[in-house]
């Protein structure tokens, strides 16, 4: 895995993080969990004097926070009976303040016992729930712990929100003002941020219409939708994210508020659109911010998104490839290695050589010490070889048990494949865990001290992390010289829906840090051998357009061949709605040939072998 980690369901774990003010401050507290639902309590009997807009105000923050509200009117608009328990609410008589929220969501614990079209009155604590506080994110205003009165049914639901190009600001996010913390005191401006728009109207029913997938269904029943056509579309149908200042606006998380087992939820690719109209209330949760949790769901068209296939290479052509195989072992389904391994003999045409990322020991995620993968390599070479594929040699380099990072246990590692019948590996001795490569001789005769070797492993860079793979190879005769990389992850990273803008991206320290060891290496290479060639490629972990790949690229020892594909085909893994570039092929100046390719075959569909897309370059040393 390469985002930031967590634990997916359920949703809210025993103790949740409230804002409360106390006095002119504010502080966070831990409150119990609800384990049945309070809607039994004998509830109001008239209105109070505050209503749904007074509760959510013109910020981020409730001026009610922390205060028990009573008697507040509303329309049930929704109602979850999974997950995070409760029902929303909806003022049917807004207030002329396009800033303050009709809606909110009443947090029962529990079952909940009211229906869609209820007209309700409802006491509580009103509270802001930090989905994932630490991370950076936002809060849901919600009234806990409520007390309800049904006062009557089948009311008409209030009208739904359009949200499309016509009203969704172009400019995604305010900036924290000097002397904040945060952008939570900010008063929202919804007619110029994206962010402020979307917390305008947190609660209320909201609707898109037409539109399209960007983000492939997971495995917990979400996707993502693009409700701004205006966002910079990918050649297949997603939306690519192009620097820290784009994050594309118009990108919304779809749920269903029906569980599964009542109503399947559709299972779409990118590209595929949802016709006519999804609507429901708009959420706020730490995996995918605003949410559009749908009563409605738009009927699902399939685009008929097709897995890519590379071009053919001559006879002349060296191919050279990459694969994260995510946390790849022997106790994975026959299917998964299946799955891979005919990806690796028809998309990619068995290529010459095969850097692999995330090959886990013998026993998988077991933590006994194990650090040899030879199995897990084994069942993945025998799997390519029964897909009609080539019967690959190997080579790599066990870590250190539980020193490289990845799933405890795991001890994942890369692994070079290569075709004897078409390239050869040099070894050179010496190589382990914790001894560094160095560069020997000058000119022609310059090799490596050890390959397979391992870059400046004692480096502080990688702690916990990955060490970068380097082997030497020969090919008609000719020395090619490849580096296979897992950075480290973006764990920790605050993400763009943050209230702190801009989020800091804690993790890129240490991925910079990765990649001044790296440029370093490939520099004392070119300089025993200016016309070295090299290949560094993995997956990096970050953007062609961050620091740490403008640092892995200095003085130009390497060129980053994804800035030579046209823009609309800059991208090999998804998230959080944006296709984006994670993993990366680099060359040196004196590799003038190259043919490169992202493979699109995982991360815009549904079903996936691994998150990545392998990439694959042609080469003529």
């Amino acid at each position: 895995m390469t985002t930031p980690s967590a634990s997916r369901r359920p949703r809210r774990a025993l103790l949740r993080a409230t804002l409360v003010p106390a006095g002119l401050a504010a502080s966070l507290v831990l409150v119990p969990l609800p384990v049945a639902s309070a809607a039994t309590a004998a509830g109001p009997t008239e209105p109070g004097s505050l209503r749904i807009h007074d509760i959510q105000g013109g910020t981020r923050i409730s001026p009610q926070a922390g205060k028990t509200v009573t008697g507040v009117p509303g329309i049930v608009t929704g109602v979850r009976t999974y997950g995070s328990k409760g029902f929303w609410i909806q003022d049917p008589n807004p207030d002329a303040d396009p800033a303050t929220s009709e809606g909110v969501f009443v947090f029962t614990g529990g079952a909940p016992t009211v229906k869609v079209g209820d007209s309700v009155l409802v006491s509580g604590k009103v509270t802001e729930y930090y989905p994932n506080f630490g991370g950076g994110s936002q809060s849901l205003t919600e009234i806990s712990s409520p007390a309800v009165t049904v006062l009557s049914s089948g009311n008409p639901l209030p009208a739904s929100v359009v949200v499309d190009t016509r009203n969704i600001p172009g400019t995604y996010t305010p900036q924290t003002p000097a002397g904040a913390t945060t952008i939570e005191g900010l008063a929202l401006n919804p007619e110029k941020y994206t962010l402020d728009f979307y917390e305008s109207l947190e609660g209320m029913l909201v609707e898109v219409k037409d539109v399209r997938v960007i983000q492939a269904t997971d495995k917990y029943n979400e996707l993502w939708v693009a409700a701004d056509k205006q966002d910079q579309k990918s050649k297949r149908g997603g939306v690519l994210y192009e620097s820290y200042a784009e994050p594309n606006v118009g990108r919304l998380m779809v749920q269903q508020l029906a569980p599964v087992a009542q109503q399947p939820f559709p299972v779409a690719n990118v590209g595929d659109v949802l016709t006519g109209t999804t609507s429901g209330p708009l959420d706020y949760n730490q995996f995918g911010g605003y949410t559009l949790v749908a009563g409605t769901l738009g009927a699902l068209q399939d685009n008929h998104l097709q897995r890519e296939v590379t071009a053919p290479a001559t006879d002349r052509e060296l191919t050279i490839a990459t694969y994260n195989v995510e946390n790849l072992a022997p106790g994975n389904p026959d299917g998964k290695f299946a799955e891979l391994a005919q990806a690796v003999v028809t998309n990619l045409r068995s290529p010459d050589v095969l850097a692999l990322e995330e090959i886990q020991d013998n026993n998988g995620a077991k933590n006994d010490g194990t650090v040899d993968a030879s199995q897990t390599v084994a069942k993945f070479i025998a799997a390519i070889k029964a897909a009609g594929g080539p019967a690959y040699e190997w080579r790599s380099i066990d870590p250190e048990n539980g020193k490289d990072g990845g799933e405890p246990g795991g001890n994942i590692r890369q692994v070079f494949l290569f075709n004897p019948q078409r390239v050869s590996f040099t070894d050179v001795p010496g190589g382990n865990a914790t001894t560094a490569v160095d560069v020997a001789g000058t000119g022609a005769a310059t090799a490596l001290t050890a390959s397979p070797g391992r870059i400046a492993p004692a480096d502080e860079a990688w702690a916990n992390s990955r060490k970068p793979l380097v082997g030497q190879f020969s090919f008609r005769g000719k020395k090619v010289f490849v580096i296979a990389n897992h950075f480290n992850s973006k764990g920790g990273d605050q993400g763009i829906d943050s209230r702190f803008q801009e989020p800091t991206r804690s993790s890129e320290v240490q991925r910079i840090k990765q990649a001044t060891v790296e440029q370093a290496f490939v520099a004392k290479l070119l300089a025993a051998d200016k016309e070295a060639k090299v290949v560094s490629l993995g997956d990096f972990n970050d953007y062609q357009f961050s620091p740490a790949l403008a640092t892995l690229t200095k003085d130009g020892v390497l060129r980053d061949l994804v800035n030579e594909l046209p823009e609309k085909e800059q991208y090999s893994y998804v998230y959080q709605g944006n296709s984006q570039v994670l993993d990366h092929i680099l060359v040196s100046p004196e590799v003038g040939y190259a043919k490169y390719d992202v493979v699109h075959i995982n991360s815009e569909f549904a079903q996936q072998a691994s998150d990545h897309d392998p990439q694959v370059v042609r080469i003529k040393p």
